[in-house]
């Protein structure tokens, strides 16, 4: 089932680069299709996840203080290390979004068929403190720290983020009750349901072979961080929490899944090196048809 639930994903992939290498539609369409998918389609996937979101849970400070702890604790880590060996922000950005983000379809397939409903309402609270907070983290790294150095700056930023102001709205909607009435929250699915295989597609179409072979332990670092070490982290994490076994579910699944494919897309928007970013969202996904299994024997041992 696992093998049935990523595969796909990775075909589009391909399917992306072989459209690019064909010249087809036209060199023009692939940057005009990550700007729609940045500014449209993602963040109408992101409010109508959020708007109807379960935000009185009393388990929503738990999990939520232990996904900030786990994705802040593993940012300081990379931030030390770089500190150890630097690397300029065009290239510390893919590394860091590769270790932080996750991908958010993989993560709620995953949970709807290991936890149920009961995991998917977990899983939108964990989405609402976490994609701003991944995104600003990310911006941080792409800009080289320039935005922390200059408050208004960083404030001007994260509000020209098109994600972050969907999590504001979303999770706005979601404390007042309104929702999404008169038909919107069937409008915004319908348009976030063509974000994620765009997005793969988009990731196809900038893949660079040779600088994949040049990126190899870049790759490698990323996806073993990414992939075995996020999810370690997250379970000491989710027992220092204390979390019930629906909320450490919910924890380790997001820390173990490969990295978002919009990932790239930032990337791209502010500047990073795209083809790193595009190697590691591919790597990561065709590695993790391996690691997840081993992933999920630790929840069930943890749980045992």
């Amino acid at each position: 089932m696992l093998f049935l639930t990523i595969w796909p994903l990775f075909a589009l992939i391909c399917l992306g680069f072989a459209l690019a290498a064909r010249g087809f539609p036209a060199e023009t369409f692939w940057p005009a299709a990550e700007r729609l998918n940045y500014f449209v389609l993602f963040p109408a996937l992101l409010v109508s996840s959020l708007a109807n979101a379960p935000v009185n849970d009393p388990a929503l400070l738990r999990l939520g203080g232990a996904a900030i702890a786990t994705i802040c604790a593993a940012a300081a880590l990379l931030w030390g290390l770089r500190l150890l060996r630097p690397l300029p922000a065009a290239r510390f950005g893919p590394a860091l979004q590769g270790i932080v983000r996750f991908n958010t379809y993989l993560a709620l397939s995953l949970l709807a068929l290991l936890g149920g409903p009961d995991a998917l309402e977990r899983a939108a609270i964990y989405l609402a403190l976490a994609v701003p907070l991944v995104n600003v983290l990310s911006i941080l790294a792409l800009s080289e720290g320039s935005a922390a150095r200059h408050p208004l700056r960083l404030a001007a930023t994260m509000l020209r983020n098109p994600l972050i102001l969907a999590c504001l709205v979303g999770f706005a909607l979601a404390l007042s009750g309104i929702g999404l009435p008169f038909g919107t929250q069937s409008l915004l699915k319908l348009l976030g349901q063509g974000s994620l295989p765009l997005g793969l597609l988009c990731v196809g179409a900038a893949l660079n072979l040779p600088a994949l072979r040049r990126n190899l332990s870049a790759l490698a670092g990323a996806g073993a961080a990414r992939l075995l070490l996020m999810p370690g982290l997250a379970a000491v994490v989710g027992h220092a929490f204390a979390l019930p076994r629906t909320e450490l579910l919910v924890l380790i699944v997001f820390s173990a899944v490969p990295t978002a494919p919009t990932a790239y897309v930032l990337t791209r928007q502010l500047r990073g090196d795209g083809p790193l970013m595009a190697g590691i969202v591919t790597a990561q996904t065709l590695a993790a048809l391996a690691s997840l299994p081993l992933v999920l024997w630790l929840v069930r041992a943890l749980a045992g």
